[in-house]
Order: C-alpha cells, then sequence, then structure tokens
C-alpha cells in the first residue's frame, strides 16, 4: 500500500512537471503573411483597446462582418468570403486570444468579447453592418444588438452558443466530454490542456461538422499550431471558465430592436427546446435550419449559409 501511495504521489507531481516541459517546448507558429485560401486578400491589424487584432477586408457593397466560432480563427470562413465579396465589403477578425491576434491576459468574458468587437467596428468606423456571426460570434452578434451598437443594422446568428451553461461542446464527442469536464478541475484540468496532441486538437475540431472532410485538414492543423502561442492555452482556459455567461446573457435579448435571422445545421449541438428559446426571446426572429448540418456552418455547408444571408438581405442590406 506504502509503494502504492509514492507512485501516486510521484505521478501527480511529475505529470504537471512533464506538461510544463511539454508547453516549454512548443514552437509557436509565424504569423502568415498571406491567406493559403486567398493569397490575393491583404492580411491587416488594427489595435482595440491596446490589443492588435489581425483582420481581413475584401469586396464592395453594403458592410458584412463575419464572426467566428470559439477556439478557432477567421480562416473557418475561407469558403463563404468569396460568394460574399461578389455582394457585399466583408470583414473578418481574430477576436483577442485566436488566431494570430495579440493574447492579453486578462479574463475572457462575454463583456470582453463584445466590447473587443464593439471596438473593431468603431476603429474601422464600420455603418449599418450586416453582422453574421457563428458559436459565441452568433451570441456576441445578438449582444451588439441588443445594446443598440449604432454599427449593427441586421444580424444572422448561426448556431449562436448561450445554452446549457456553455456546456454545448461537450455533446460533439465523448473525447470532449471529457476533457472540458476536467478544465476547472485544480491542476488537473490546466495539465491535460498542456499535454494535448494533434490527434485529440484535430478529432474536437472534427466535432464541429457533420458531413465528413468539411473540416480541411490544413486548417484544422494550424488550428493546432496557433494554440502553440504562448498564453493561448491559459485564454482558452478562461473563456471555458466564462461559458456560463454566454447564457446568462439571454437575458438581454428582449431588447433586440433590428431584424435578426437565427440559423442553425439540424446536428448542432443545440437542442431544439434551446433554438426555440432563442427564437421567442428575440422579437420578431426568424429561424432556418440547414439539413445534414453541424456546429461549423461555414464549413459544413457554405452554400446554405451564404443563400441564408444573401435572402435576409435582400431588398434590405
Amino acid at each position: 500500500m506504502t509503494t502504492a501511495w509514492i507512485v501516486a504521489a510521484a505521478v501527480l507531481i511529475g505529470l504537471p512537471l512533464v506538461s510544463y516541459l511539454v508547453e516549454w517546448l512548443r514552437r509557436a507558429p509565424a504569423a502568415p503573411e498571406r491567406l493559403s485560401w486567398a493569397p490575393e486578400i491583404p492580411i491587416r491589424y488594427v489595435t482595440v483597446g491596446g490589443t492588435r487584432l489581425r483582420y481581413i477586408t475584401v469586396g464592395q457593397g453594403p458592410a458584412l462582418v463575419l464572426l467566428h466560432t470559439l477556439r478557432t480563427q477567421l480562416d473557418m470562413f475561407q469558403r463563404v468570403v468569396p460568394a460574399l465579396a461578389k455582394r457585399f465589403r466583408v470583414y473578418a477578425l481574430d477576436y483577442p486570444g485566436h488566431g494570430y491576434s495579440d493574447i492579453p491576459k486578462t479574463a475572457y468574458t462575454p463583456v470582453f468579447f463584445v466590447s473587443s468587437v464593439a471596438g473593431f467596428l468603431e476603429a474601422l468606423e464600420i455603418k449599418d453592418a450586416v453582422v453574421v456571426g457563428e458559436s459565441i460570434g452568433g451570441s456576441i452578434a445578438l449582444l451588439l444588438a441588443a445594446r443598440h451598437h449604432p454599427s449593427v443594422r441586421r444580424v444572422v446568428a448561426v448556431n449562436p452558443y448561450d445554452y446549457d451553461g456553455g456546456r454545448g461542446i461537450r455533446r460533439s464527442s465523448p473525447i470532449a466530454n471529457v476533457l472540458f469536464a476536467l478544465n476547472d478541475v485544480p491542476i488537473l484540468g490546466a495539465t491535460f490542456t498542456r499535454m494535448r496532441g494533434y490527434p485529440i486538437v484535430k478529432r474536437i475540431l472534427e466535432g464541429g461538422v457533420y458531413r465528413p472532410d468539411a473540416m480541411p485538414a490544413a486548417l484544422a492543423q494550424e488550428m493546432y499550431e496557433v494554440g502553440n502561442r504562448p498564453g493561448h492555452y491559459q485564454a482558452f482556459m478562461s473563456l471555458v471558465r466564462h461559458w456560463a455567461g454566454w447564457e446568462r446573457a439571454r437575458s438581454e435579448y428582449k431588447s433586440i430592436d433590428r431584424p435578426v435571422l437565427l440559423v442553425y445545421g439540424d446536428h448542432d449541438w443545440s437542442r431544439v427546446p434551446e433554438r426555440e428559446a432563442d427564437r421567442q426571446a428575440i422579437p420578431g426572429a426568424g429561424l432556418r435550419t440547414v439539413k445534414d448540418a453541424g456546429h461549423f456552418l461555414a464549413l459544413d455547408a457554405p452554400d446554405a449559409f451564404v443563400g441564408a444571408v444573401q435572402d435576409f438581405t435582400k431588398g434590405g442590406a
């Protein structure tokens, strides 16, 4: 028994130390000078509240802002940007702590994300925009509308992430359920996060799509490598710890006074009653369901994504 306790203690002490070494040995990727999927689109940066944010803008027409999902980056929209840019002036950014934007040491709360996106809109003087967001991007768009941000004219909220206390991603796969359950466990959660490997991260990302091969292998690899940037995993753990705040923010939806379309993949992590709760909470909101699609709709069903936006803005972008 004594030997067993010694071995257990050695593991409990040694594993966290090893995880720190693993994290220290990781090499952060250099920020790309060009987008692999659209090298003709310039990569730009703007500073908002002391944080340098990466973004792109392309096309001509009414402003349309794309807000990506949790733990991802603007490249999630690679299959819809070219089509949308034929009608809109399209903007897409990496949130703080995501992609190649700065990673400030702060609490990654809903308030922080909403204020960061609001600051982005103001810094670029974007007016009368259609704001299209997936996951927490959809929730950010809805909160901007609820707070009557003057830059927001219409909102398309795709699979908004505002239910089940922020635990929706745990429904995506058994491995995601286990790993995100460990996030708040002292020592253990951070240890397992530091020990992350590409096969695990790839599997979790694939849990966001329903259609086979909808997650581009190159994008999954890049998002894994982005996680090696100093401070990235701590920022993501902070985001996870504050997920419950997205559901609490639903109470503001009743204040929305501009057109809203809710779009859900029929295999999204949300459940039908949760989707209906959003529709009822938002005055006059429409709801569209996309067949054979999951949480990352812009990757899973890009034509349906673009079609929903175009139909909703036809004659009133």
